[in-house]
Order: C-alpha cells, then structure tokens, then sequence
C-alpha cells in the first residue's frame, strides 16, 4: 500500500526544468510502464490475497492466529530482504519508538485482523471497499487537523463515499449488510488511515523496507501478548481443506494457505508497490492502487461465487470516484 501523499510541485519553472530531454522519453515511458505493470500486479496478487485469507478463516484458523502467523511470517520476509541488501537499516533510534509503536499496532496489527473479521461476513470486494474509504479519512483529517485547504474536494470525496456505501449497503432494505463486518470494515479504514498518515511521517527519517519491518516486528510482538503462540491450533495445520469453485477438486493443507498469505499475499505485493513507486508518481501509483476492490471482487465472483447486485456495483463505482477525489485532494 503506497503513502498517500507527496509533495506539491515546487512550481511550473521548476517543473518544466525537470523535464527529460528528448533523447530520454522512451526510457522514461518504459520505466513508467513497468511502474503500471508492478503497481497492478501488487493489486492482483492482494486481491487474490482476499479470497485465500477467506477460504483459510472458513477453514480450522481463527482470524487471531492468522494475523499472528501473517504478521510474523513477513517480519522474517523483510528481516531476510534487509539482510541482503543493507543490514545497518535495521537501527532504530530510541525517538523513533513512540511513532513506530502507533504505526505497527494500528497501522499494521489492528488493519489486519480487522480486515480479516470483515472477509469473514461481507464479500471479499465489499469488505475491501469499505477499508480503502481510508483516503477519504486522511482527507478530513488534513482538512481539520492540519488545517490544509483541500477546498470543495474533501467534501465531494466525502459525499461520494457516503452516497457509494449507502448504495453497496442498500440501507432503504434495512441494511442488508452484516453489521459486524460493516463496523469492522469501518474500523479498517480508520486503522489505514492511520497507517498512512503515521507512515508518511515515519518515512522522513526511515526508508520503507525497514519500516515495514519494523512495524511487522512490532505488530507480531502485540498479537503475541494478545494471542500467545501456544492458543495457534499448531495441530490442525496439516489438515487439508478443499478448495471452493472450479477447483473443488484440490485440496491444499492449512499451512499452505498461510504460507500463501505471507509470501504471495504480503511480501511479494509489497514489493510490487514499493518497486512501483521508484517508477511512478505516488499519487498515480495510490490511483492505481484503487484497482483491488475491484479485482478482489472479481476474484471473488470467479472462485467463491460472491455476487453484487447492479445497485451494489453502482454503489462500488461511486465510492472508487470518491476515492480517488480523496487521493488528489492531499496530494
């Protein structure tokens, strides 16, 4: 998940004087294609995260043991990454603990587990919906705590956003939605939000790689207080669980699941964002990012049968707009 701000331009001379020179447009247009082609395959591959997170939870593990085994499984994918390219990143400072703490805990522990227990009752692509209104979040938080001036556009996000969930939850039917996965997936949200306002702020003196790790490092060490290592159902990891849909047929074993969520659902995807930054704007990299409602749906009707409504999907699309009216407003 790319920071959702950036800098402002310095000014149109300033710009226009960082154009490339002629010679150098196709190298240019090349590396930003390649920044697409990561930035959309780290939507997919989170998108596809969804679906097995869901077939996992519906399985012998709990959400508590997932986010315990996710969070610690990608502390050692980054500790690894670190290692190889620059061990001195890992230093941290003592005034780094009290953001790091906030970042790891609700940036990064509480968003997952909440996403979890939202994937659990709602749709994969409703449940996603409902976390990335974050954007909108960080909008009136830049509004009305740092007193930015986001003009109209934070109020336009904000009203999109609202008229978008209130078609996906189509309320005139008493609310068709599971509440508890509507306030989880709520409460996501506010734990994005979080994550991407602590982390902009963290990222001024740490690079990303070992902030991850860090807030991995420290997401782990909170469930493990919460949910000690001895309640994981460490048993019943052999277990084989029959996949839904067309691939009914085949069966996998728990562990498989969940070596998937780590690897191919956290730390493969997160390197697919932060690569696509180096080539992309973050701005159009965070647009970009707004593909994985869309495609965790998708992947959902695909493989679990999930279906939405016409009304639903209208709803869905009115949010995306709100969505990335939010990304353009704070950045």
């Amino acid at each position: 998940m790319a920071n959702l701000t950036s800098p402002y331009a310095a000014g149109v001379t300033e710009a226009a004087s960082e154009l490339p020179p002629l010679g150098r447009t196709h190298q240019i247009d090349s590396r930003r294609g390649l920044g697409y082609v990561m930035a959309i395959a780290g939507a997919l591959a989170f998108s596809v995260n969804g679906s097995v997170s869901k077939v996992t939870l519906e399985s012998v593990v709990d959400s508590l043991s997932l986010v315990l085994l996710r969070c610690a499984g990608a502390t050692v994918g980054f500790f690894l990454l670190i290692l190889l390219i620059e061990p001195r990143r890992l230093r941290v400072g003592r005034h780094e603990l009290p953001l790091l703490l906030v970042y790891g805990v609700i940036g990064i522990a509480l968003v997952q587990w909440l996403y979890f227990i939202a994937i659990a009752r709602l749709p994969v692509g409703v449940a996603l919906l409902l976390e990335f209104t974050a954007p909108v979040l960080v909008a009136l938080w830049a509004r009305f705590v740092q007193h930015q001036n986001l003009g109209r556009s934070v109020w336009l996000a904000l009203g999109l956003a609202l008229a978008g969930l209130t078609l996906v939850a189509q309320v005139w039917q008493g609310f068709s939605l599971d509440v508890i996965g509507v306030v989880a997936g709520l409460g996501a949200a506010l734990s994005l939000a979080t994550y991407y306002i602590a982390g902009k702020q963290a990222m001024t003196s740490r690079d990303t790689l070992s902030l991850a790790f860090w807030a991995f490092v420290i997401a782990t060490a909170f469930w493990t207080v919460v949910h000690p290592w001895w309640t994981v159902p460490w048993d019943l990891m052999n277990e084989s669980v029959a996949l839904p849909g067309g691939l009914d047929s085949t069966t996998v074993p728990v562990w498989g699941l969940i070596t998937w969520i780590i690897v191919m659902g956290t730390v493969i995807p997160f390197l697919l964002v932060l690569g696509a930054l180096r080539h992309l704007p973050v701005t159009t990299a965070g647009i970009v990012g707004m593909v994985e409602p869309v495609l965790a749906g998708v992947v959902a009707w695909l493989w679990l049968d999930e279906t939405l409504t016409f009304t639903q999907i209208v709803g869905a699309i009115v949010v995306l707009v709100g969505i990335v009216v939010a990304q353009l407003a704070t950045n």
